[in-house]
């Protein structure tokens, strides 16, 4: 039998079509990463990243978004870094992975620059998150110790959507795959601090499978049992693995089906905290909260009162003391003005945090990754507590959401900064895409 890196090589490189439901999967996704890579492309590290991708040379072969076009690797590069930066980009549990932001911008980038057509482009995106999601299971959740996987494991999948998309045959996608593997990296220590590092992972991902694909197409050759040889991926990134993750049901279960998308503009391990809260949400009176996570998940979002927006976003006690304070957790209750060096600015969230505890509780880290669960306790004024509990937030498919919510999450990240215009036009482009003739005219206008 072949290896894991050939056998997954080979699903890559022969799969010409999708089935209707992972078709349509695909293009949910595609939305939801259309209006975070739109949104996020005015923010300051995006505009950081397109002028570091102008500087890699002039070229018409795609598009930056709210930037000139450029070449293929530039613009895989800065879209990617621009998908990441708001935190709406879509999530997989089983993997911990944010297939979206690095994946889509390499397919867009490869598209382009190739001239293919809609239908082909979505084929690639999705056989980039089979590949990227599969790794990621292999992986975890030891590899999410120090380790970010959209960083590492979906530079897998970036390698795999540029290479459908260059029609790559079994012997060249293995190579690309091989060359992927070795670029894969991505530390958790920026999370320290708060540095910008998280939305490079992506923007460095795309590239890095782009320049794999590309490199296999010339004759590169790559190690070809990167992922399960003796120093391959899976033994030097990860304490343990399941290599049966990358072929178990491969050609029967799309991972994109599995796809999670983010209803809050926050990290995902506080989402189902964030659901249940607001589930709870008293009028006044609040005493005491007392949220209770997964251990991994923790790790991620312990911090109890945030200096930055960024650190915010990473605050389970934050995005739970927000969510309850004024009834949601979107974009503006993570603005500058909210932050200083003393920690939280607005009174009645600091109020609210001084009064949480967040605790790991074992039985839910023992259903962590298949599940995010979280349980939440409300304690009022006169005594009475209010208890809720939940395993997966809005927008899993066990607690799925409909396409028109996914359009109006992308109206509402698009519109204020583009006008309803422009939003409208992008939406109609990307319900045209499947009958796309040319991906590199859909949005060139």
């Amino acid at each position: 039998m072949p290896g894991e890196t050939r056998a997954l090589a080979e699903f890559l490189a022969t799969t010409t079509s999708l089935p209707d439901a992972a078709l349509e999967h695909t293009r949910r996704a595609v939305l939801d990463w259309l209006g975070s890579a739109l949104a996020g492309s005015i923010e300051p590290p995006a505009r950081m990243a397109q002028r570091v991708a102008a500087s890699f040379g002039a070229s018409d072969e795609a598009t930056i978004f709210s930037a000139p076009r450029s070449s293929a690797p530039a613009a895989a590069f800065a879209n990617g870094v621009a998908s990441h930066i708001l935190e709406y980009d879509d999530v997989h549990k089983g993997s911990t992975l944010h297939a979206a932001a690095p994946v889509i911008p390499a397919a867009l980038a490869i598209a382009e620059r190739e001239h293919a057509n809609g239908g082909a482009f979505l084929l690639a995106v999705a056989l980039g998150y089979e590949a990227a999601l599969r790794v990621g299971e292999a992986v975890n959740p030891s590899h999410y110790r120090f380790w970010h996987p959209t960083g590492t494991a979906a530079t897998f999948g970036a390698a795999a959507a540029a290479g459908s998309l260059l029609g790559l045959n079994a012997d060249q996608m293995q190579n690309a795959l091989g060359s992927a593997g070795t670029q894969a990296a991505g530390l958790w220590e920026f999370n320290a601090e708060g540095a910008m590092s998280k939305h490079l992972h992506p923007g460095k991902a795309a590239l890095n499978g782009l320049i794999a694909a590309d490199l296999a197409r010339a004759g590169f050759t790559g190690a070809s049992r990167v992922l399960e040889g003796d120093r391959g991926f899976f033994r030097a990134m990860s304490q343990a693995h399941d290599a049966s993750r990358i072929t178990d049901g491969l050609g029967r279960q799309w991972k994109i089906a599995e796809n999670c998308y983010k209803l809050h503009s926050c990290c995902g391990h506080t989402h189902t905290a964030i659901d249940v809260a607001l589930d709870l949400r008293p009028s006044a009176g609040i005493a005491g909260i007392e949220i209770e996570t997964y251990g991994p998940g923790f790790e991620i979002v312990k911090q109890m009162n945030p200096r930055t927006p960024y650190q915010a976003k990473f605050s389970i006690a934050y995005c739970v003391a927000a969510a309850l304070a004024e009834g949601r957790a979107g974009l503006e209750q993570f603005s500058d003005d909210r932050f200083g060096p003393e920690g939280v600015r607005d009174p009645k969230i600091a109020a609210l945090l001084r009064r949480t505890q967040v605790r790991v509780a074992p039985d839910l880290t023992a259903k962590y990754p298949a599940a995010w669960p979280s349980r939440v306790a409300i304690k009022l004024a006169d005594g009475t507590i209010l208890r809720g509990a939940s395993d997966y937030p809005r927008g899993n498919p066990e607690n799925p959401v409909s396409t028109k919510t996914l359009e109006d999450k992308f109206m509402s990240l698009v519109a204020p900064r583009f006008g309803e215009q422009l939003a409208n036009r992008a939406r109609t482009a990307w319900f045209e895409i499947e009958s796309a003739r040319d991906m590199s005219q859909v949005f060139s206008q």
